[in-house]
C-alpha cells in the first residue's frame, strides 16, 4: 500500500521569542509565525511536532474560516489563522507571504496574512493531515539549536 504524503507540511525553527517556518500544501508555499516552545502549554506555545489531522471549520471567535488541528495532546481549538504579530495567538499558527518587523517590538511579524490564508483554504482539501516538522537537534528552554 504506498504511503500518503501529509496535505500540508510545516518546517519550523524555534527561536527564544518566536517560531517561523514554512508551509506547503499541493503546489502552495508560504511563510508561518508561531510562539515559541514552551512545553507544550496552552495558549502560550507552538504546536508540537508530530502529524495531525485537520478540518476547515469557521471559528467561533474569529467568525471565519480556518483550519483546525484534532487531536493536539493537551490542547483544543489549534487553529490556523490570519494575523500579523505573535501578540495575536494564542498558541495557533499565522500564515503569511514574508517574515518582517511590523512593530518595534522587535519580534519577527508576517504580512499578507488574510490573502495568504484564503489562497491556502483554496489550496488544500476540506479534511486532512498536516504534518509540522521541528529543524534543529535539541529544544531547551524555549530555543532550538542548529
Amino acid at each position: 500500500m504506498p504511503i500518503k504524503l501529509p496535505d500540508i507540511t510545516i518546517e519550523t525553527i524555534s527561536y527564544e521569542d518566536s517560531t517561523i517556518g514554512r508551509l506547503s500544501s499541493n503546489g502552495f508555499y508560504c511563510f508561518t509565525l508561531e510562539l515559541p516552545w514552551l512545553n507544550n502549554k496552552t495558549d502560550i506555545s507552538c504546536v508540537p511536532p508530530n502529524i495531525y489531522k485537520y478540518k476547515k471549520r469557521i471559528s467561533p471567535s474569529k467568525k471565519t474560516l480556518v483550519i483546525e488541528l484534532i487531536d493536539v495532546k493537551g490542547r483544543t481549538f489549534v487553529q490556523i489563522h490570519s494575523g500579523n504579530y505573535t501578540r495575536q495567538i494564542l498558541g495557533c499558527c499565522l500564515v503569511g507571504t514574508g517574515i518582517t518587523y511590523l512593530d518595534s517590538d522587535n519580534i519577527p511579524d508576517v504580512i499578507n496574512s488574510k490573502t495568504t490564508l484564503d489562497k491556502l483554504l483554496e489550496s488544500c482539501p476540506d479534511t486532512g493531515t498536516i504534518e509540522i516538522i521541528r529543524q534543529g537537534k535539541d529544544f531547551k528552554e524555549g530555543k532550538c539549536y542548529v
